[in-house]
């Protein structure tokens, strides 16, 4: 694994380096994607069966696009490790108790004066779920987008999964889907999938709100219909950061790297340090692990492509360039992580200490691991409860409150030559107008 000292012009070439990853880079497939959703959109169910036979090889229609209990049942049945259910239901409780503390509710404030101001909290009625099928599929992804909003309070929750060959669901998809309470879970993938949540079709009807992950057709039909329906991010590339001293275990760290790096050719895994030590002995446990790892592939060209050891001259330096890259997950391996913790602006999610290694956070600890990516971190949050919550302004006044600010409220709408806003105010407090006949 490459080391590189950590000064401004590498701090440079890497940033730019690193944005070549975002989704906005992605508009060679632009055309593609705007084709699949125009045509869904005029065609509806016809053009969402064609385009799922020519992807994805499976022959769907209005009759079996919708997963049965018996599918279900068949899952549980098939499951290549039965002990799956109940690491699932763990993981699953771990998710539920920390995102019921995220929950917000209607407040109202009413004063003596008769005037009554507050906030109505309403959960979404409708959200859709895309969930990546075949070996891209990841049960934990579907309880981390499926509890905040059975949390929130979301009335129906609607899953999107491409089918195989067979016109089968990957059972491990369906079994979590099932324990998280999805409502309903329709066979179909890709742009296609996004189109129909977005503008619906005879068989899905459309839905408020669209999140999950997918691949770059996914991400591009997602923006394209933002606006139609709301959409949690468009999401880049995995992404891991490293912060360690000479204190950290290197052994530990090559191996936490490497947890992102798997993902695919794409993924960024970046050590920063302060010990040039650490750095050589890093890059050793990197190459060995590689060595021994099923996906050594994968690795190699993500570590070629977008994997560094940064060198820095302090901590300050470290920091620096930690909230500069903003990356979805960044590891503290210092002598005191917390104190580290308090100077970080940008992550999408701090991992503190040796144990707390970035797969405990993808799987079972219980915050979300939908995470801001890109940079994104320095501006967006975590994938919570208020994703799918909408919240209500409530305005409510008597006379005798409204009295005492009427004039203060015309001339601020006459400034603005809003004269029909003053006198919305002004005939609440003068005679009737000579008649308006």
């Amino acid at each position: 694994m490459r080391i590189v000292k950590l000064d401004d012009t590498s701090k440079k070439n890497i940033l730019n380096d690193l944005l070549k990853r975002s989704p906005n880079n992605y508009d060679k497939y632009a055309d593609s994607v705007n084709e699949i959703l125009q045509n869904v959109k005029e065609n509806g169910n016809k053009a969402l069966f064609d385009y799922t036979l020519k992807f994805d090889k499976a022959d769907i229609s209005a009759e079996n696009i919708k997963v049965t209990k018996e599918e279900i049942e068949e899952a549980y049945n098939s499951l290549e490790n039965p002990e799956l259910v109940d690491i699932i239901k763990k993981s699953l409780k771990n998710i539920k108790d920390y995102h019921e503390k995220q929950k917000q509710y209607s407040w109202f404030d009413s004063k003596t004066d008769g005037s009554i101001l507050g906030q109505k909290v309403t959960a979404l009625a409708r959200v859709g779920v895309y969930v990546p099928g075949g070996k891209a599929a990841y049960p934990s992804s579907v309880l981390m987008n499926v509890i905040p909003a059975k949390v929130a309070g979301v009335d129906e929750i609607v899953m999107v999964t491409p089918p195989g060959k067979d016109g089968k669901v990957n059972p491990n998809t369906l079994v979590a889907a099932n324990e998280a309470g999805v409502d309903v879970i329709y066979k179909v993938g890709g742009a296609q999938a996004i189109a129909a949540l977005a503008y619906g079709t005879e068989s899905i009807k459309k839905v408020d709100k669209i999140v999950g992950p997918g691949n770059i057709y996914v991400a591009l039909a997602k923006k394209a219909v933002f606006g139609y329906v709301s959409i949690d991010s468009v999401a880049g590339p995995s992404e891991i950061m490293v912060i360690a001293d000479e204190s950290a275990n290197p052994r530990y760290v090559a191996a936490d790297l490497l947890s992102q790096a798997e993902h695919d050719e794409l993924a960024s895994a970046i050590l920063v340090t302060t010990s040039t030590e650490l750095a050589n002995e890093v890059s050793k446990w990197v190459d060995f692990f590689v060595s021994k790892l099923k996906r050594n592939e994968i690795l190699t060209k993500s570590l070629e492509n977008y994997g560094y050891i940064l060198v820095a001259d302090n901590m300050e330096d470290v920091i620096d360039i930690a909230n500069e890259i903003a990356s979805e997950h960044l590891e503290i391996l210092t002598t005191n992580p917390f104190d580290t913790m308090t100077r970080v602006r940008n992550a999408g999610a701090i991992f503190l200490g040796e144990y707390s290694s970035e797969p405990l956070g993808d799987y079972f600890a219980g915050p979300n691991h939908v995470l801001p990516t890109n940079g994104t971190a320095k501006f967006f949050s975590p994938l919570s409860v208020d994703d799918f919550i909408k919240k209500s302004s409530i305005i409510s006044f008597s006379r005798e409150a409204l009295m005492p600010l009427s004039d203060d409220i015309q001339k601020f709408a006459k400034a603005e030559g809003l004269t029909a806003h003053a006198n919305s105010i002004r005939v609440r407090f003068e005679e009737d107008d000579n008649n308006c006949q």
